[in-house]
């Protein structure tokens, strides 16, 4: 049975992550740690597949996430390849994003938020083996990559990407597999609170004292990002209030996907176009202006292949889901956790 709660999450963080990538506003990685909370929802989703279909729930996910992927990659591919990318076997990652995807300089840019789809392949590949493990040894499982994310930073590592990542977005992962087992739920109230107002104190406190490029850029401060982000999730996820499906909600859900991939090459074109036309991007006016072409750009992308999330959801294909929610049976799929920057 779908958990509308989750689904109100996920919605909050693709309109979060769309706003953060227009108006580049760092205040909302405080706000909302869209990445993070979208981990810990895919780590709690992904458990919930696990337990229900085994390891057949890899099978699943990835059948979810790729199409899309490949939709993007259909136009991106040979518009790289016709403005300068070189052509080799690198490029086949544009189908099994394992590594980081081949891109020419204008590609780099557009499509630098497909990190995220490294990283959520990853996870789900580890999830058969990780969920177990945790299961027999839950604290240990979750101090580790919060110790390996610590030793990075304080030893001036500079490990593969997705070793950072591990280390950044484990944390929410498994804090995912433990809402799955209802682990928070059975955490006293006050001992809870206790221990978010110490991981709030701590996280501001490194947050304060270590201004990145982008002053306090959640993105630029990995432990102060893991500690808030930790105390985000432990809040948001130990409750679990019954919420009504909402047409927006419903919407966002059904097209996350679509939106997150689309959404980011989309702002590289307007703000593109503004520029030839010897405008500034700075100013109210423009940011408003920007943001509306960006949503209607985006609205129209959805129109034009948001639906190959219906059918490898086994959804009838639709142009505008959550007009009207429609019954289904409890055993089909959540959609994949998507986000965010």
């Amino acid at each position: 049975m779908r958990n509308r709660y989750l689904d109100v999450l996920r919605a909050v963080a693709i309109v979060r992550v769309v706003v953060y990538h227009v108006t580049g506003w760092s205040v909302l990685t405080i706000v909302f740690p869209a990445m993070s909370v979208m981990f810990a929802l895919a780590g709690s989703l992904m458990a919930a597949s696990l337990d229900s279909s085994g390891v057949h729930a890899v099978e699943s996910r990835l059948r979810r996430l790729l199409p899309s992927l490949w939709a993007l990659s259909a136009v991106a591919v040979p518009a790289m390849l016709l403005t300068g990318l070189a052509w080799d076997w690198k490029v086949l990652y544009w189908a099994f994003p394992l590594q980081d995807p081949p891109a020419n300089g204008w590609g780099s840019e557009a499509l630098s938020a497909t990190w995220y789809l490294r990283d959520f392949l990853w996870f789900v590949l580890v999830s058969p083996l990780a969920l177990p493990i945790f299961r027999r040894w839950p604290k240990t499982c979750l101090a580790i990559p919060y110790a390996a994310l610590a030793v990075i930073v304080f030893a001036g590592l500079a490990p593969h990407a997705i070793v950072r990542d591990f280390a950044l977005y484990g944390g929410p992962w498994l804090l995912g597999f433990a809402h799955r087992d209802g682990m928070l739920r059975r955490i006293a109230g006050n001992r809870l609170g206790w221990f978010v107002a110490c991981l709030v104190v701590a996280g501001g406190a490194w947050i304060l004292t270590h201004p990145g490029p982008r002053h306090y850029d959640l993105n630029d401060i990995p432990i102060g990002n893991a500690l808030w982000s930790a105390a985000f999730i432990l809040v948001l996820f130990r409750f679990d209030p019954q919420v009504r499906a909402r047409p927006l909600v419903v919407f966002l859900n059904s097209r996350a996907l679509t939106i997150y991939l689309w959404h980011v090459p989309l702002i590289v074109v307007v703000n593109h176009l503004i520029l030839v036309a010897g405008l500034s991007l700075g100013g109210w006016p423009m940011l408003a202006a920007r943001l509306a072409a960006v949503l209607a750009l985006v609205a129209v992308v959805v129109l034009l292949v948001g639906w190959v999330e219906d059918l490898v959801a086994g959804r009838p294909a639709c142009l505008v889901p959550g007009r009207r929610e429609r019954r289904r049976p409890p055993s089909e799929a959540e959609p994949v956790a998507v986000p965010v920057g």
